[in-house]
């Protein structure tokens, strides 16, 4: 084994982008590298450029007919009236040119993680330019073109005959992967995200359990809107311990959106950054527990590129590497002073959030008791099969 711990990354990925005023921006990739490479946790052989994923990988989950619908788009040559129904073109998953070509880059860097856990050239890999989960067989959807999780599933699944459990904190409900192995019992979705009764996609509701041999193996847990830390993270552990251990996976993917965080502007939950130190550190553990520390990890969503995402997704490494004494220190100056001309808000000096950032919410008692609710009910069917075994 030539690295624990892989690092996905090219600054061709930042290709990736709708237009200057869409939320989607992918120059917080190289923040976040920015910001490790400065802060010396991430050293040059650690690093794998990604490769370009192939028609056939994408077809691995996406309708043919939907990929020459993007090679066109990507050429100027998709009719408006064409374009619509294949959720290209709208206002989420605007039209720019090679968006095939930047698209394929991104599932590519998904590939390559995989390839490197699975071929046991590293224990973790982390590639954050993944992660877009709302992508359907034969249309975009939410600032997604190509689902590279789910064409890494399906990839792991025919390639490497792995048993593979999904786990997505992103604030937005990972709908994309979830149907795509609705009926897999092979594969296990547990996904963690803001209630559909404020925000897109409107899915990820506890009774969406999976279908035919794949029923109970799609896992859903909507939060309150203003959930805080301790909530989150109850739920969060609670969750991920007792479907890893009902599930057994050979490896976990992890799915880490940082917009469930206060400050991110397009969502409603108020967890602080310690959210994002602790997400990582658990998947860390589960890998060990279950899957031989096998870990692949990409990114998702997160639109305060300046003050969360960069922070939140060198967390990963941190915890990865076993680095995360260096969250005890200050941000690195070098990065400050490279990036706050161009940001359009005052950047953190600190890995950790402010006490004060988050307001006090009134119904915080209120919140967390319907969220134990909803807990437990999302694994009620784990808890009662545990309880019949005993």
């Amino acid at each position: 084994m030539k690295h624990q711990s892989v690092f996905v990354f090219s600054d061709e990925q930042q290709a990736y982008r709708f237009n200057e005023k869409h939320p989607f921006n992918h120059l917080r990739l190289a923040l976040t590298y920015d910001l490790l490479k400065k802060s010396g946790a991430l050293s040059d052989d650690q690093i794998i450029k990604p490769r370009m994923a192939s028609e056939d990988e994408i077809a691995l989950i996406h309708d043919q007919a939907y990929i020459e619908a993007v090679k066109e788009a990507s050429e100027g040559r998709l009719a408006e009236s064409v374009a619509g129904s294949y959720g290209l073109g709208t206002e989420d998953t605007p039209i720019f040119p090679q968006m095939h070509e930047a698209a394929s880059l991104l599932v590519g860097g998904t590939l390559t993680a995989v390839d490197q856990v699975m071929s046991g050239s590293a224990l973790h890999a982390l590639h954050l330019g993944g992660g877009l989960h709302h992508g359907f067989k034969g249309k975009a959807s939410g600032f997604c073109i190509y689902n590279d999780s789910s064409i890494a599933i399906e990839y792991m699944r025919k390639k490497y005959g792995a048993r593979v459990l999904y786990v997505d904190t992103d604030a937005h409900h990972g709908d994309g992967v979830q149907w795509a192995f609705y009926d897999d019992p092979d594969v296990c979705t547990l996904s963690i995200h803001e209630t559909g009764r404020y925000l897109f996609p409107g899915t990820g509701q506890v009774h969406e359990k999976g279908s035919g041999k794949g029923y109970g193996f799609s896992i859903n847990v909507p939060l309150d809107a203003f959930t805080e830390d301790d909530s989150f993270l109850e739920v969060y552990e609670a969750s991920i311990r007792e479907v890893a251990d009902f599930f057994k996976p050979d490896v976990i993917v992890t799915q880490n959106g940082a917009d469930a965080h206060h400050l991110d502007p397009l969502t409603h939950l108020c967890s602080s950054i310690r959210t994002f130190h602790e997400i990582p550190r658990i998947a860390h553990d589960i890998a060990h527990d279950y899957c031989g520390g096998k870990w692949i990890a990409v990114g998702g969503g997160g639109y305060d590129i300046w003050r969360v995402v960069p922070r939140a997704w060198a967390s990963i490494w941190l915890e990865m590497t076993g680095q995360t004494a260096k969250r005890s220190e200050p941000l690195v100056k070098e990065w400050l002073q490279a990036w706050e001309k161009q940001a359009d808000v005052e950047l953190p000096s600190s890995w950790d959030d402010p006490a004060d950032l988050i307001p006090v919410i009134p119904r915080k008692q209120e919140i967390t008791e319907k969220n134990r609710k909803t807990l437990e009910k999302a694994i009620f069917h784990i808890l009662n099969e545990k309880k019949r075994s005993s």
